[in-house]
């Protein structure tokens, strides 16, 4: 079987699955060791993503996932009768950029740093599959733990938490939410189902 055979298999399971897939089941499903999988699957994300085309191929920690282009999702709402999307609220900004750059943390922690209750706003976060559980701390009552999921990488266009913008120097927490939204704006890719962001948290 020829590179081109692989990488049009690897394309056609991405198409198929419309999620993020593991880079072990893309080996197994190849019949192919990880690490040759792993050449043949970024060779092809680069050929997808410099071709003049309506797709985009992303990297998401250790596995790929093929979405529509932001370029053309304006037509995709309008195809699928999807309506825009509405922005995080600053309190979801904020409560997300804690989480994002200290996680795993507990709600406790995120109320302290914001000094406010942050129930609601993890709920709805949780609810748009930005935050998820990570277990719980080996302290009495075991709070639950949280951080970021695959679909918030996959929202702000990066591939792993280390790609997020560093933290400025000697400047508070709301500096990082700015930087945090503006990858929103400018690197949105249109998920399969285009309702993250569907309500304004307060």
């Amino acid at each position: 079987m020829e590179i081109k055979q692989y990488q049009a298999a690897l394309e056609a399971i991405l198409f198929a699955s419309g999620e993020p897939v593991p880079m072990s089941r893309l080996a197994q499903a190849l019949d192919l060791d990880e690490e040759t999988t792993g050449r043949i699957a970024e060779d092809w994300m680069q050929d997808v993503n410099t071709r003049q085309g309506g797709m985009t191929a992303l990297r998401l920690e250790n596995g790929y996932q093929l979405c529509s282009s932001k370029d053309y999702a304006a037509y995709v709402r309008k195809a699928m009768d999807i309506r825009r999307n509405t922005p995080l609220s600053q309190a979801a900004m904020e409560v997300l950029a804690i989480i994002a750059y200290n996680q795993p943390v507990t709600r406790p922690f995120v109320e302290q740093v914001r000094g406010v209750d942050c129930s609601g706003v993890m709920q709805s976060l949780q609810q748009k599959d930005l935050i998820e559980e990570k277990g719980r701390m080996d302290l009495p009552g075991r709070p639950l733990l949280y951080g970021t999921t695959l679909n918030f990488l996959r929202c702000f266009g990066v591939s792993s938490i280390d790609q997020l913008p560093p933290l400025p120097q000697k400047q508070e927490t709301p500096m990082v939410e700015t930087t945090m939204e503006e990858m929103l704006r400018e690197d949105e890719v249109l998920p399969p189902d285009a309702e993250l962001f569907s309500d304004e948290e307060e």
